[in-house]
């Protein structure tokens, strides 16, 4: 796509100045930055409490044993961390946003579909669980009130994601060292006050609580995936792909398991609160390592919701929505703010429960989407699809649409284990007495890919979708992907 004998000079960016445009394709000479920088972007959004309390759910929700739990945690965040990595992979070669790249697989229109259901879970779901976290830690280190913790800690996630691409990936860099150094601390403290022999009632194992901690696991590791090539857009398009996937999926993968470590271990400690679950967390710890955990949990919320404003304005704007002035994704930004502070102050009440039905959620519709885009992308080997995302080509897909909505109806109808609503088969497999764990679980997650990666496969095959030219043959910049802009 370019020619790689050129050498091209970034032009000099200061991180405080705010990003403008929207979605449009990142030019060559505005590219900067190393892949190891993945590596730190991808730590500090998940050096937060709500990371912590996938593991605490893991025992306190689904009945595992610490070393069970941990296994069903390793494989959930694995497969979240192992697609975190490749989808990276694609972000320099046309400079785009993720949710734009989803416009092969979908079409144009088709797009929107996905892009809505990520702004949604992005720039308002997620924003208002990592905004919760991120209060109560606040108010409970300072003794202010809960909705006064949650405004200030809106405010300054609503600011960094304000300004843009450069500020959120130097506040990321600099809070997944100090982040990184607290946390490790405040998990050496749980470990030495954890019971890592605890036994549940009827025992430390069952096959419906692995399926769900797994569930969870990949929820929230996978729940980073449609915003991956956001980040690595900026890279120079013949920057190495082992290091932007090593770099992505390992500063996933790490910092996941460390604090989901430290949630299942805190979960073992006799006394602990689900209802309390931060000041539960933190009551074994020396004051001074409490207090900095404290202000660690608020930090890592800031740093989560930065990257989730951020690309759920990236989403809105892929859908197709037509802002025409220059600080358009600035602007929607900061919209996002003002609405999940409401929705975060909604979900104050019973966080706990709500997290646990949300992250199964997340995971049934991404499940559904990586099976479509990743099939689309082996499909497509050897072309190019810069031609087919500029809006005015209004490129159709049908193949995307119809996959996606199969599986993710199959799979829900059939598998779905939430307190809201059981599928077919989960009912048939629940024991008298229960309801919130069947014998096999939550296996949405994996119907989900599997249904959509199949009929994708059929569809593709049988409607033709218009294939782009040898991959030689892209331009250099894609032109008039953003709405708004007639060029790049």
């Amino acid at each position: 796509m370019t020619d790689s004998t050129v050498t091209v000079t970034p032009s000099p960016t200061r991180a405080t100045s705010v990003e403008p445009g929207g979605i449009e394709a990142i030019p060559a000479e505005r590219r900067h930055g190393s892949p190891w920088q993945l590596f730190t972007t991808w730590t500090a959004p998940n050096l937060e409490f709500a990371t912590i309390f996938v593991g605490v759910i893991a025992i306190a929700f689904f009945g595992l044993g610490f070393w069970q739990a941990m296994l069903a945690l390793a494989v959930g965040t694995a497969a979240g961390a192992l697609t975190q990595g490749v989808l990276s992979t694609w972000g320099p070669r046309e400079g785009l946003a993720q949710m734009v790249l989803s416009r092969t697989a979908f079409g144009y229109r088709g797009n929107i579909l996905p892009a809505a259901i990520n702004t949604v879970m992005a720039g308002l779901g997620w924003f208002a669980v990592n905004s919760v976290s991120g209060a109560f830690a606040l108010a409970t280190l300072t003794g202010m009130p809960l909705v006064l913790a949650l405004l200030i800690v809106v405010v300054i996630e609503v600011s960094v994601a304000f300004v843009g691409h450069d500020l959120v990936q130097l506040f990321e860099r600099y809070a997944s060292v100090v982040l990184g150094a607290i946390f490790i601390i405040a998990a050496i403290t749980i470990f030495l006050h954890a019971d890592f022999g605890l036994v549940q009632k009827g025992g430390n194992f069952s096959f419906g609580g692995f399926t769900l901690a797994a569930g969870a696991a990949f929820g929230y590791a996978a729940g980073w995936n449609p915003y991956a090539s956001d980040y690595s857009r900026y890279l120079r398009a013949v920057t190495s792909t082992k290091k932007i996937a090593w770099a992505a999926g390992l500063g996933n993968f790490v910092s996941c398991m460390v604090l989901m470590a430290a949630g299942a271990a805190a979960a073992t400690i006799a006394g602990f609160d689900t209802t309390s679950p931060t000041s539960s967390f933190t009551a074994s710890m020396p004051v001074v390592i409490r207090d900095l955990t404290l202000i660690a949990i608020a930090v890592g919320a800031i740093a989560a919701n930065a990257l989730n404003v951020y690309s759920g304005a990236m989403s809105f704007l892929a859908a197709g929505i037509r802002i025409p002035f220059a600080l358009r994704r600035a602007i929607v930004a900061l919209g996002f703010g003002i609405i999940g502070f409401f929705i975060a102050w909604s979900a104050l009440a019973d966080a706990g429960a709500k997290y646990e039905a949300f992250l199964l959620v997340i995971a049934y519709w991404i499940s559904p989407w990586l099976a479509v885009v990743l099939m689309d992308r082996y499909l497509r080997r050897g072309t190019e699809i810069a031609s087919l995302l500029g809006d005015h080509v209004k490129y159709r897909n049908a193949a995307g649409i119809i996959a996606f909505v199969i599986g993710v109806v199959v799979s829900i109808w059939l598998f779905s284990d939430q307190t809201f609503y059981q599928g077919v088969v989960v009912k048939a497999t629940t024991p008298p007495g229960q309801f919130s764990i069947s014998t096999i679980g939550d296996l949405t997650a994996i119907v989900g890919f599997v249904v959509s990666g199949l009929a994708y496969g059929i569809f593709f095959t049988a409607l033709k979708p218009k294939l782009g030219g040898p991959f030689g043959s892209a331009p250099n910049v894609v032109i008039g992907v953003d709405a708004a802009d007639d060029v790049a």
